[in-house]
C-alpha cells in the first residue's frame, strides 16, 4: 500500500506542478482553507502539496492567536493581508473558522462574536470569489480513538514537541463540544459559491491524495491528465446540509 501511495502522490504532485504553471501565466488566484480536529493532518496533506512547487508563488499561512491590537480590529482583517494575489497559491492552516471553533468551544470569544461571524463571513467569502479568487474549504475529521492515538504519539515523538500546544489536552475532553461546533459551523457557513468538502482522515496517506486529486480536478490547466485523479465517495465528501448521516464520516 505504501508503494502504491508515493506512486499515486508523485503523479498527482507533477499535475500540482502543471496546475501552478498554468495559474501563474493566467494571474490566477487560488486560496485553499484547512480546517478540522486537532491531529487530523493538516500539516502532512499542505506538506504534500507545497512540496515541489515554487516558493514565490506558494504560501502557507498558519497565524497564531491574535494581539491585543488585533482583538479590536474587524475580526477579518488580520486575514486580509494574506489572501492571494495574482499567480498565487495560499494555504491555510486553520483560518477565520477559529472563531466557529476553538475559540467558540473554549470561551475565547462571546457568543455575540461567535454570531456575527457566522452571519457575516458568508458575505466575506463571497467577495473574495467575486474577486477572482478560486476558494476550496476543506475539513478534515478523525474518530475520537484515532486523535487520542495520535495526541499521545505526538507528546512522545521528540521531533513533533512544536505542535504540542495546552489546546491539545482539552480535545478529548471537549470532543461533543467541538462535534457540535463542527456541525453548527458545516450547517451555517456552506454554500454554492464556498462550499465545504469533508474528508474522512482516519489514512492519512488517503487523505492526502485525495484532497490533492480533488484540487486538480476542480481546476483548469493546461496538460491536465485525468487519469491520474482519484475517484474516492468513502474519503472525501461534498457537504449536504440535508443529510447529517452523510456528513458523518468520523465518530
Amino acid at each position: 500500500m505504501k508503494k502504491l501511495y508515493k506512486k499515486q502522490l508523485l503523479l498527482l504532485q507533477t499535475e500540482l506542478v502543471k496546475l501552478q504553471r498554468h495559474f501563474i501565466q493566467c494571474n490566477n488566484k487560488i486560496l485553499v482553507i484547512f480546517e478540522g480536529r486537532d491531529a487530523a493532518g493538516k500539516d502532512g496533506v499542505i506538506k504534500r502539496i507545497v512540496e515541489h512547487l515554487s516558493p514565490r508563488e506558494t504560501r502557507v499561512v498558519a497565524l497564531g492567536k491574535p494581539s491585543d491590537k488585533e482583538k479590536t480590529s474587524w475580526y477579518f482583517q488580520r486575514f486580509v493581508p494574506y489572501l492571494p494575489s495574482a499567480s498565487e497559491l495560499v494555504l491555510f492552516n486553520r483560518s477565520w473558522y477559529n472563531r466557529a471553533g476553538v475559540e467558540h468551544v473554549m470561551g475565547f470569544c462571546t457568543d455575540a462574536e461567535y454570531e456575527e461571524f457566522l452571519g457575516s463571513v458568508g458575505e466575506f467569502e463571497d467577495m473574495l470569489v467575486r474577486s477572482g479568487i478560486s476558494l476550496f474549504k476543506y475539513y478534515l475529521d478523525i474518530s475520537r480513538d484515532e486523535q487520542a492515538r495520535r495526541l499521545d504519539e505526538r507528546k512522545r515523538d521528540p521531533l513533533k514537541q512544536w505542535k504540542i500546544s495546552p489546546i491539545d489536552d482539552q480535545a478529548l475532553y471537549f470532543w461533543d463540544q467541538y462535534s457540535a461546533a463542527r456541525d453548527a459551523m458545516l450547517a451555517r457557513t456552506h454554500s454554492e459559491v464556498s462550499p465545504w468538502t469533508i474528508v474522512s482522515a482516519n489514512d492519512k496517506r488517503q487523505a492526502r491524495v485525495h484532497i490533492i486529486s480533488d484540487i486538480l480536478a476542480r481546476l483548469k490547466y493546461q496538460e491536465k491528465d485525468d487519469s491520474v485523479l482519484l475517484s474516492g465517495d468513502d474519503v472525501l465528501r461534498r457537504y449536504n446540509s440535508r443529510s447529517k448521516k452523510a456528513n458523518a464520516l468520523a465518530v
